[in-house]
């Protein structure tokens, strides 16, 4: 057997939520074979979890990882200017070597944080991938696909994007989508044939939906449809989408959602940082309709800790509907792990704790002075926990965070890369006043 945790608190997630007490779990070619209160035989590692809470790793399903370069680069303002005045002239000067620094960042901060899977979007995707394979996270990749009605343009940003899937799909660790940034920058005929490709590489598209009141007003002056009517009325929406923030939607929307199985990821903290509003996620999960939790990029959050994404999540729900009961811990452990697999298409593989799946699956040290005494471990992990509590990180089979050190790699030296890398991107693009440590 390749890795044993023995006697821990587990937090299954599988359909009858069960929480077992002194449970281990054998793990043998990147699978979990067996949940049992003893396991027998020998193991090349035994995590003793006697002091620690097991649960499925945690899935951001919405981030743009490579941004960890722009991380406190352009705060306090609202999403076009951010976008136009501070994001977009750096972005225009980014290299492959940019992109592969800010993924490796971003790779080692999740995994300290306890995420094991994540859906990207952002350029070089191919460097992303590279820092994938290298630090051995799972992720869904996407290249950013707009062209602002350049037909020419569309059509080459297609090619990158569909190169990505040929060479990704199949992957232990890579599941590539093709990844349309937005209805307000990308032509019909670019949705169009996205969703064409998609459909004949059988995997799906991740996409940015109505995240603004601008964006949905915009859309009815252009359209006289809202963004989802406009998917809709194009043939392009289906359970294959992965339709991030649907911060500002109407009830017709919903019900062409729920109708078209459509998946949604909520960005709490991001949405409310840029004043974007608040998704009605409650009214969503009534209905039906599967939702996802994401932390969006670091630049605009600012940091990857789906953790304090949960918490923040429960809490703001609660507030504004005055209602302490709404989105309990359980169901917003939920988005951040089984809807996030179902929302990625990948719920018979990882998601929770059952035998036959992929062996993704973290630990939390409960010798934390705020995780004691220990009552509710769901609660635990959504009120009371942080990223830092994380001890112990598995992703298909392989251990590679135990005892907060991740390993194979010199944390040091991603963190210089990455510094190195930010301000070389910044000089470029005339903003090197921007660094302080440089």
């Amino acid at each position: 057997m390749d890795v044993v945790i023995k006697n821990g608190i587990i937090i299954t997630m599988n359909k009858e939520r069960a929480i077992l007490k002194n449970f281990s779990i054998g793990i043998e070619d990147g699978r979990i074979i067996e949940i049992a209160e003893k396991i027998k035989g020998e193991a090349d590692f035994v995590i003793d979890a006697s002091k620690k809470i097991v649960m499925p790793g945690l899935i951001n399903a919405h981030t743009h990882l490579a941004m960890t370069l722009f991380r406190g680069v352009a705060d306090d303002v609202e999403l076009l200017t951010w976008l136009r005045q501070e994001i977009w002239p750096i972005e225009a000067n980014l290299e492959a070597k940019h992109v592969y620094a800010g993924a490796l960042l971003g790779c080692l901060e999740m995994l300290s944080s306890g995420v094991t899977c994540f859906n990207d979007m952002y350029f070089f995707m191919e460097e992303t991938a590279k820092s994938v394979e290298s630090i051995g996270i799972r992720g869904v990749l996407s290249y950013p696909l707009l062209d602002f009605g350049d037909e020419s343009k569309g059509k080459e940003m297609l090619k990158e994007g569909e190169k990505l899937v040929k060479e990704y799909q199949g992957k232990e660790l890579i599941v590539p989508f093709f990844g349309p940034h937005a209805p307000y920058t990308c032509s019909e005929e670019l949705l169009i044939r996205v969703k064409e490709a998609a459909d004949r590489y059988n995997t799906g598209v991740h996409i940015h939906v109505a995240e603004t009141k601008a964006e949905v007003e915009e859309s009815l002056k252009e359209r006289k449809k809202t963004p989802f009517e406009y998917l809709e009325s194009i043939g392009f929406l289906d359970k294959n989408v992965v339709a991030a923030h649907a911060v500002h939607v109407s009830k017709k929307e919903l019900e062409i959602i729920k109708e078209r199985e459509v998946k949604l990821v909520h960005n709490p903290i991001c949405n409310m940082k840029l004043a974007s509003g608040v998704a009605d996620v409650p009214e969503y999960i009534s209905k039906g309709i599967c939702v996802a939790l994401g932390t969006d990029g670091p630049a605009s959050n600012n940091n990857l800790d789906m953790f304090e994404d949960m918490k923040i999540c429960a809490l703001l729900h609660k507030i504004t509907k005055m209602n302490p009961s709404v989105m309990s811990a359980e169901e917003v452990l939920e988005m951040a792990t089984i809807n996030g697999a179902k929302t990625l298409g990948l719920e018979n593989e990882i998601g929770s704790i059952e035998e036959g799946k992929k062996a993704d699956i973290i630990t939390i040290d409960l010798s934390s002075p705020n995780l004691a005494p220990l009552t509710n471990p769901v609660s635990h992990v959504v009120y009371a926990a942080r990223g830092k509590d994380v001890s112990d990180v598995i992703v298909n089979g392989n251990l590679v965070m135990q005892n907060r050190m991740i390993r194979g790699v010199d944390k040091e030296d991603i963190i210089k890369f990455a510094e190195e890398q930010a301000y070389d991107l910044f000089k470029k693009a005339g903003r090197e006043e921007k660094l302080m440590g440089w």
